[in-house]
């Protein structure tokens, strides 16, 4: 069954509509990949980082630990000089 002029007209509107669509369609899905493409490679990036953040971590901690423990000896020695001291008089030579 022939279709009249005003279906052929709709028709063709709506095929230019949809390839329109589609071509934005296509467009907002390459936009779309290729966010994802730079996101893909920012968490590369992040992952390198937080890898090396892991080790300058572990070496301070061991830095850290070096500290405190020359602290600890020295807060000893001063206490041991400290001890050694009471009961001297401090006006004896």
């Amino acid at each position: 069954m022939p279709e009249g002029p005003i279906a052929q007209g709709e028709i063709a509107a709506l095929t230019r509509r949809f390839g329109q669509v589609a071509k934005t369609t296509d467009r907002e899905f390459g936009i779309v990949k290729s966010d994802l493409t730079a996101l893909r490679l920012q968490v590369g990036n992040l992952d390198q980082k937080t890898g090396n953040l892991d080790a300058k971590v572990d070496g301070l901690t061991g830095e850290v630990r070096v500290l405190s423990e020359k602290i600890d000896r020295n807060q000893a020695q001063i206490v041991e000089l400290l001890t050694q001291l009471i009961g001297r008089n401090p006006n004896a030579t």
